[in-house]
């Protein structure tokens, strides 16, 4: 393949474009929304990292999404930031005004191909569907000579049309072609035969980019990427930790590692700074207030540990038994054990460099390290998994509320009670509540201080280390009118832990109140 791409230049077939949907497809997940301030913290983070391509949102979608979009365009440096758009004017419109800052801007318009969906979602005739994706990229073509395609659910697409639909696109302008298995409905060797097929038979398929976007509906979105690639594919849609709706998308780390150790099957590069992996995996999951489980492939904290006596034996022996990549090609450290209650403010900031946070604004680190010497008179040791907790409750941005003190009474003899005192709206609010435990209490006193309908969904407590010492770290799923999102917060003490938890789940929830979701709408 050798042609000239807008945003690329010369394509070089070995090279695999990672195009990084996380704060488009990956906030769509219930409970994952990010205010402005975080989206842009993401953006930044993915540039760093090294994508080619941020999908920044969906402009048309609300007031908050353009502006979104419009910010990481004006101030994010490196990648193509990219706007999503359907068939109509009216979002182009709004995508082609929000990436106009972006010294490269692409516009990503779609429309739904498949069988089913023209019927009952579009209620539109294969040629209608036609004439909206060659209005949709020749429009798009007005505001960026960088345009992408997607055919909605292309896997369930019959191949004949799917064929009509990519000569279309490409003939009215399109220079990256995406299908998507929209529904992880499909296979691997559907994945590969689809573009293996396009590439053959469509006119014009030599001089574009055929891209694949995958959801793991099935549990095969990174398997059915990296067939798509042995298909012809060379641009990935992925997010981070495999983030997305419904069962989520391809995962950015498990995709580019999958490449990276596999080099000798694929043979492909990209231009990701792995050892920056576990780093942004851990700042997505700040952000959203959700982990990863333990046995994440590649960020999990079991991804690299060896409990059998004969992994251990073989580790002891020789690494290559039982680990396909080192821990550090990935961002971890080889040692946990580092900081107590003596070390100063110095030892701080490089533990916090040797973990990868070295973008944290000096209040955050100022908080953190309070915190810190608070946890080091209560422990013997702080691990490294302990500062990571404290600095990413930190590093959240509590925009109405925020914990200042809490004072608990109780035990078998009392009904537990609870004094807060709250920051709320810059106003300090001073608040105290009885209730069936402590935890009761800290949650009905949030309830008085900061009145609200939502309703408790999970409640979730681990300990971040091991012991009795180790700090608890609580998960909190609130729901309210259908929107739904995940609180997380750490402390030594569990009813603190939850009471953080609480709170950030509530500010997560007050900024998804902001969000709307557009109705259908075509040319």
């Amino acid at each position: 393949m050798s042609f000239q791409h807008p945003s690329f230049g010369r394509i070089d077939d070995k090279r695999i474009i990672i195009f990084d949907t996380t704060l488009r497809d990956g906030e769509q997940s219930p409970g994952f929304s990010m205010n402005l301030d975080e989206k842009l913290r993401m953006a930044h983070a993915l540039a760093t990292l090294g994508v080619d391509v941020i999908e920044a949102g969906f402009p048309a979608a609300s007031e908050g999404d353009f502006e979104s979009v419009k910010q990481i365009a004006d101030h994010v440096d490196g990648p193509v930031i990219c706007g999503l758009a359907r068939s109509a004017a009216r979002d182009i419109e709004a995508a082609g005004k929000a990436i106009k800052g972006a010294r490269r801007g692409r516009i990503h318009n779609f429309i739904s191909t498949s069988p089913l969906h023209m019927k009952y979602k579009l209620r539109m005739e294969p040629e209608r569907v036609l004439e909206l994706i060659a209005f949709g990229n020749k429009e798009s073509r007005r505001y960026t000579d960088d345009v992408e395609w997607s055919a909605e659910d292309g896997s369930r697409t019959e191949p004949d049309f799917l064929c009509r639909c990519v000569e279309t696109a490409i003939a009215n302008g399109a220079t990256t072609i995406n299908i998507p298995d929209t529904v992880g409905f499909a296979t691997p060797d559907e994945m590969e035969r689809i573009f293996t097929m396009l590439k053959e038979r469509v006119p014009g398929a030599d001089q574009v980019i055929f891209s694949t976007h995958n959801h793991n509906d099935l549990g095969l979105a990174v398997a059915n990427t990296l067939a798509s690639v042995e298909g012809g594919a060379r641009q990935i849609e992925c997010t981070i930790n495999g983030i997305g709706e419904r069962a989520g998308n391809a995962a950015l780390e498990e995709v580019v590692m999958a490449l990276r150790t596999r080099h000798d099957r694929y043979g492909m590069e990209t231009g990701i700074e792995t050892p920056r992996l576990l780093g942004m995996s851990r700042l997505l999951a700040t952000i959203t207030g959700f982990d990863v489980q333990p046995n994440k492939a590649i960020v999990g904290r079991n991804a690299f540990a060896h409990e059998s006596g004969i992994h251990q034996d073989g580790i002891l022996k020789h690494a290559g038994t039982y680990e396909i990549m080192t821990p550090e090609s990935v961002g971890w450290t080889s040692t946990s054990l580092v900081l107590g209650k003596h070390s100063g403010r110095a030892a701080f900031r490089d533990k916090l460099k040797a973990l990868g946070y070295d973008d944290l604004k000096e209040e955050t680190i100022n908080a953190a390290f309070q915190r810190f010497k608070a946890l080091a008179d209560q422990k013997k040791i702080v691990f490294d998994d302990d500062v990571r907790a404290l600095v990413d409750d930190e590093s959240r941005d509590h925009e109405r509320v925020r914990l200042i003190s809490l004072e608990l009474k109780g035990g078998t003899e009392h009904a537990a009670h609870v004094v807060m005192t709250l920051e709320i709206d810059g106003e300090t609010r001073h608040v105290t509540a009885t209730g069936n435990g402590p935890v009761d209490a800290a949650f009905r006193a949030l309830g008085e201080a900061f009145p609200h309908e939502a309703t408790l969904a999970l409640f979730s407590v681990a300990n971040v280390t091991e012991g009795t010492d180790a700090q608890a770290r609580t998960t909190v799923r609130l729901q309210e009118g259908g929107r739904l999102v995940d609180g997380q917060g750490s402390d030594a003490d569990t009813v603190v832990s939850a009471t953080r938890a609480y709170i950030h789940a509530l500010n997560k929830l007050l900024v998804k109140r902001l969000r709307g979701e557009p109705a259908e709408e075509v040319a």
